[in-house]
C-alpha cells in the first residue's frame, strides 16, 4: 500500500501538487539558454562566465541534495517541502531589487539550495503515494511532463517580456509568485503518515554511504551523461544557431521551444508507454534514438541540426523520470530521501560540468560545433550504458525485491515490472 488510509483525493491532491513544483521550478531553470543571450550583452560576458547563471543553480541544487537530502527522511516529507519552497521563492522575488550580476548569481546559487530541498522531499514523496515500482516510474514521467510544461512557459515569458520592452526577471517574479500559492497548498495538505526511519539512515552521511552500493553508481552515471547530453541543447542551442541564416532558419528562434514541448509531450506518453513496455527496453529505444539524432545533426550541420536537436526531445523525455524513478524504487522506503537526494546531486554534477566544458570547448575553438558534438558523444555513452543494462539486468531481482517488501501482494507481476525475464 502507498499510505495506510490515505485515500484518493488526498493521493490527488499531493500529486497536483507535487506536478505544479516541478512545474514552477522549470520556468527558472530552462528559460536558462533564452536569458543567457541577454545576460552576455548586457554584461559583456563571454559564454564561460555567462553560463555562471544556469552552473550557480545546479551547483546549488547539487550541493543541498548530497548535504540535505536526509531531511526529507528525518523531519518529514512535508517540513522539507516547505522550507525548500520558501527559499526558492524568497531569492525569485529578490531579483526585483537587483541590479548586479555577482548578485543574480548568488540569488540563483541560493535558489539551487531551496530547489534541492522541496525536489528531494517531493522525490520520496512520490514513492510514498505510488503503489508499485512501475506506478513509480509512470508517475515520474508525468511528474516530469508538468516539469516539461514549465519548461516551455518559463522561456516563453522571456521572450514576450524581451518583445514588450520588459525585463527578463519577470520569469522569476511570476514563478516566485506561483511558490507562494504551493507554500499556501502544501501547509493545508493532509500528507501520508511519516516513514519510520533509524538514527543512521536519516544522517547526511547516509547519502555518502551509498557510493558504496553498485546500483546507485549506476544510476547516478546514467543521469550524470543524460542531463550532459539534454543541456547541450537547452543551454547552448541558442547560442549554437545565433545569426545562422540557412535552410530552416526560421526554426533556429524556436529551437528550445520546440525541444522543451517535444519533451513535454513525449513525457506524458512516456507514462503511457511504460505502462506497456519493460523500462529496460523503453530505455535503449530511446536512448539510441536520442544519440542518432545528435551525430544527424554534427553529420549534416546547421541546415540539419535545426531539425535533429530539438527532436530529440522526443527521446530524452522518458529517459530522465525513468532512470530516477528506478533508482529511488532499488532502495527501501525510509532511504528514498537520502537516494533521490544521492542521485539529484550527481544530476547537477552534470549539469555543471557538462556545460562548463562545451562553453570551455566552444570558447577555446571559436566554434561551437565542437560544444555539440560533446553533447553527442555525451548521449552516446548514455546508449552504450543502457544497452549494457538490458543485457545484464543488474537491477532486476532487486526491484522484484522491493516491490515485494514495499508494496506487498498488491504489487503483482513482480518479474516483468522489474524488467526481469518473464520465464524468471
Amino acid at each position: 500500500m502507498a499510505t495506510d488510509g490515505q485515500s484518493g483525493i488526498s493521493t490527488s491532491l499531493l500529486k497536483a501538487l507535487i506536478f505544479l513544483m516541478f512545474a514552477s521550478f522549470a520556468m527558472t531553470t530552462d528559460s536558462v539558454g533564452t536569458v543567457i543571450p541577454e545576460i552576455i550583452r548586457e554584461f559583456g560576458l563571454g559564454m564561460t562566465a555567462a553560463g555562471s547563471f544556469h552552473y550557480a543553480t545546479m551547483s546549488g541544487i547539487g550541493l543541498s541534495a548530497i548535504a540535505l537530502g536526509f531531511l526529507a527522511d528525518r523531519f518529514g516529507r512535508k517540513r522539507t517541502i516547505l522550507l525548500g519552497l520558501a527559499l526558492f521563492c524568497a531569492t525569485s522575488m529578490l531579483f526585483a531589487v537587483g541590479h548586479d550580476f555577482g548578485f543574480f548569481v548568488a540569488l540563483l546559487f541560493l535558489s539551487g539550495l531551496g530547489i534541492g530541498i522541496f525536489k528531494a522531499g517531493a522525490l520520496a514523496l512520490i514513492g510514498d503515494v505510488s503503489k508499485s515500482t512501475r506506478e513509480h516510474a509512470a508517475t515520474m514521467n508525468l511528474v516530469e511532463g508538468f516539469f516539461g510544461v514549465g519548461a516551455i512557459i518559463g522561456p516563453a515569458i522571456v521572450a514576450f517580456s524581451l518583445s514588450s520592452g520588459a525585463s527578463w526577471k519577470w520569469v522569476y517574479l511570476i514563478a516566485g509568485g506561483l511558490c507562494l500559492i504551493l507554500i499556501a497548498g502544501t501547509f493545508f495538505a493532509p500528507f501520508p503518515a511519516p516513514v519510520h526511519v533509524s538514527k543512521e539512515r536519516a544522517d547526511p552521511r547516509d547519502s555518502i554511504r551509498m557510493l558504496g552500493d553498485p546500483a546507485a553508481l549506476f544510476f547516478s552515471a546514467a543521469l550524470m551523461l543524460y542531463v550532459a547530453a539534454e543541456a547541450a541543447i537547452y543551454v547552448w542551442a541558442p547560442t549554437y544557431f545565433e545569426g545562422y541564416q540557412g535552410a530552416g532558419a526560421w526554426l533556429a528562434a524556436y529551437v528550445v521551444s520546440i525541444f522543451f514541448i517535444l519533451r513535454a509531450v513525449g513525457r506524458f506518453v512516456g507514462a503511457w508507454l511504460l505502462a506497456r513496455l519493460e523500462w529496460s527496453v523503453v530505455l535503449v529505444i530511446c536512448s539510441c534514438a536520442m544519440a542518432a539524432l545528435f551525430w544527424i545533426a554534427m553529420v549534416g550541420g546547421r541546415s540539419a541540426a535545426v531539425f535533429a536537436l530539438p527532436a530529440t526531445g522526443i527521446f530524452m523525455s522518458v529517459l530522465y523520470p525513468t532512470l530516477n524513478s528506478t533508482g529511488i524504487s532499488c532502495f527501501e522506503r525510509d532511504r528514498h530521501g537520502s537516494i533521490a537526494g544521492l542521485l539529484l546531486f550527481f544530476t547537477c554534477v552534470g549539469a555543471v560540468l557538462a556545460p562548463l566544458s562545451m562553453a570551455a570547448v566552444g570558447d577555446a575553438l571559436g566554434n561551437t560545433d565542437y560544444s555539440m558534438a560533446l553533447g553527442g558523444g555525451f548521449a552516446t555513452l548514455l546508449a552504450a550504458m543502457c544497452l549494457w543494462n538490458l543485457i545484464r539486468r543488474p537491477v532486476a531481482a532487486r526491484l522484484a525485491q522491493r516491490n515485494r517488501a514495499d508494496y506487498g501482494e498488491a504489487a503483482s507481476g513482480d518479474a516483468s515490472e522489474a524488467g526481469l525475464p518473464l520465464h524468471a
